[in-house]
């Protein structure tokens, strides 16, 4: 399949967790736009509603439902109640994730579980549940997006275990791409940088500032930047890519821009 038609998810079934506000919210409005529909999960079904809303806007089909990735149980309804509603899911993002900022000295236990869990477990476990209800069916393609971060490559203050978990969410992507290649799924991670969401509004304006500074683009990114790479690893276009970890950061892992002194 070639040109723009191997971008299309016609007929694909998606599963986005942490679909109810920023990346998780971008990424599932582009699977729709791309032609899939889309299960949407997270623990607050207002928005998610909302969410909803703008899939069906698009022509697709939208089914919400409340999960906290934290409790497995939850992950195992989440695939099955796709199952039920759409069909049987053939791409997984797995964006839910949170972070507490802390010196590492001051991290509590409840700290670490809480990060972990959603972070690292949960896209896991989940992914493992789609790869065994995948193969049950004798599906052969399937593809997987994990959500990384520039904390993968680089050490943060007061991120260590969110940066930990987005560490080793690139090596699963590496060795669920090579466990489930003969099976036909792809798996693969974008490492957002710094993207205009609910929660970097709140950013306090001089590290924004900071921030516009020494990205080389000299701007934060938004939410379609990372949607349309996701289309693409979720598409036929993307179907010798597995195993790998794109950065979408405007240039920020590549370098910092020189400052432009006066002559």
């Amino acid at each position: 399949m070639t040109g723009l038609e191997a971008f299309s998810l016609a007929g694909q079934v998606a599963i986005v967790t942490g679909a109810s506000h920023g990346i998780g919210e971008g990424i599932a409005i582009a699977y729709a736009a791309a032609g899939a529909d889309v299960a949407l999960a997270a623990r607050n079904e207002t928005d998610l509603a909302r969410v909803a809303h703008e899939v069906e806007a698009l022509g697709r089909r939208a089914v919400v439902i409340r999960t906290d990735v934290s409790d497995l149980d939850q992950c195992a309804h989440l695939i099955a109640r796709t199952n039920e509603t759409l069909g049987a899911p053939s791409i997984l993002a797995n964006v839910a994730g949170v972070g507490r900022r802390k010196p590492i000295v001051d991290v509590t236990l409840d700290d670490w579980d809480y990060i972990v869990n959603i972070n690292l477990r949960a896209p896991f476990f989940l992914s493992a549940m789609f790869a065994r209800d995948h193969i049950a069916r004798g599906a052969t393609w399937g593809k997987i997006l994990h959500i990384a971060s520039m904390t993968s490559f680089r050490g943060y203050h007061d991120l260590s275990v969110y940066g930990a978990t987005k560490s080793a969410i690139v090596n699963v992507a590496e060795m669920q791409a090579v466990e489930w290649a003969d099976h036909g799924i792809r798996v693969n991670a974008i490492a957002p940088g710094w993207i205009e969401t609910p929660m970097t509004a709140t950013m306090n304006p001089s590290r924004k500032k900071w921030v516009e500074d020494h990205v080389p683009q000299g701007r934060y990114g938004v939410t379609s930047d990372i949607g349309n790479l996701a289309v693409y690893l979720a598409s036929k276009a993307s179907d010798y890519v597995t195993g790998q970890t794109y950065n979408v950061d405007g240039g920020f892992t590549a370098g910092h821009p020189w400052p432009h002194l006066a002559q």
